[in-house]
């Protein structure tokens, strides 16, 4: 994720299109400089930019029929199973690098392509499609689609149906991040953490219900709908709003933020949230499905430990 000329340049371009409320700031803090503004796209900007050779469009959903009944122009179809393996017990998982690479190069992905992402299922879809380019060390020049294509059919822009088009494989060369994704190991290690100790900041993406049912000791109860400004659309709150939800939830600056969900898809949005505001992150691909697998204790009630 480190910045380089592209990605500045692209940077230039984009911020001055995107959506009202994900503008940056126009007056500079350490915190909105923080802002990873790059990682969301406007529909208007997606508009000018559908023909563009160096853009590929993703439409990441779990059946093809979904898919064939209308996607953005040009957008190219990702099944979730792709990117996604069950492991035992333990359902989500990511693949290995040669699938994964397989995968996007398939789909024409290149290693200098700017890669547009959207769903037509659950917006975590989208956030996890996002969080595997970034494990695979091209987060920064993927984004999602802001508003989604609840935004973009509400502005009346065109939709089209049938089959996926067809593109060239592309040379898509993986420069993983481990430390992008927290294993039990890391995890484990953080909910032992001793008083005195400063274990990573641990964020539960779940639903309040779920967290109130069990949870991971230490854990901060951030439901990912919470980021949203509506639950029917993809479109993050203002910035100033995710900081003081954060806040509130005591969440700091300078301190490694791991998420987890399930199996890994609402954290995967709760990871984008957190790499979008700045902050180091890591998420728990595992997640409780794995915890509890393992017979590992949980918390109940809203007390964090």
């Amino acid at each position: 994720m480190k910045n380089n000329m592209m990605v500045v340049a692209l940077v230039g371009s984009l911020v001055a299109t995107f959506a009202p409320g994900q503008q940056k700031s126009s007056v500079a803090s350490p915190e909105t400089d923080l802002v990873r503004s790059e990682m969301l796209v406007s529909t208007k900007w997606l508009a000018d930019h559908l023909k563009d050779p160096d853009v590929v469009i993703l439409h990441i959903c779990d059946g093809f029929s979904d898919y064939k009944r209308g996607h953005i122009p040009g957008a190219r179809y990702l099944a979730m199973k792709k990117i996604s393996v069950d492991i035992g017990p333990v359902s989500v998982e990511l693949p290995s690098v040669q699938q994964l690479q397989q995968a996007f190069s398939e789909l024409g992905v290149g290693d200098n392509t700017r890669v547009v992402i959207y769903t037509t299922g659950w917006f975590p879809y989208a956030a996890r499609a996002w969080f595997t380019l970034d494990y695979l060390g091209h987060g920064d020049k993927a984004t999602l689609l802001d508003g989604g294509i609840d935004q973009w059919l509400a502005e009346d822009r065109p939709v089209t149906g049938g089959n996926s088009p067809e593109a060239p494989a592309a040379t898509f060369t993986p420069h993983v991040h481990d430390d992008y994704r927290a294993l039990f190991d890391e995890v484990k290690a953080d909910v032992d953490a001793k008083p005195g100790e400063e274990p990573e900041q641990i964020v539960d993406a779940r639903p309040p219900r779920g967290y109130t049912n069990g949870h991971l000791g230490g854990a901060t109860n951030i439901y990912w709908q919470e980021t949203l400004v509506s639950e029917d659309a993809f479109r993050l709150q203002p910035v100033h709003k995710l900081r003081a939800l954060y806040a509130s939830r005591g969440i700091v600056q300078g301190k490694k933020v791991v998420t987890y969900c399930v199996v890994g898809l609402q954290a995967s949005h709760a990871y984008f949230l957190a790499k979008y505001l700045g902050y180091d992150a890591a998420m728990y691909d595992g997640s409780y499905q794995e915890w509890t697998a393992k017979n590992m204790p949980v918390v109940k009630g809203e007390a964090k430990r």
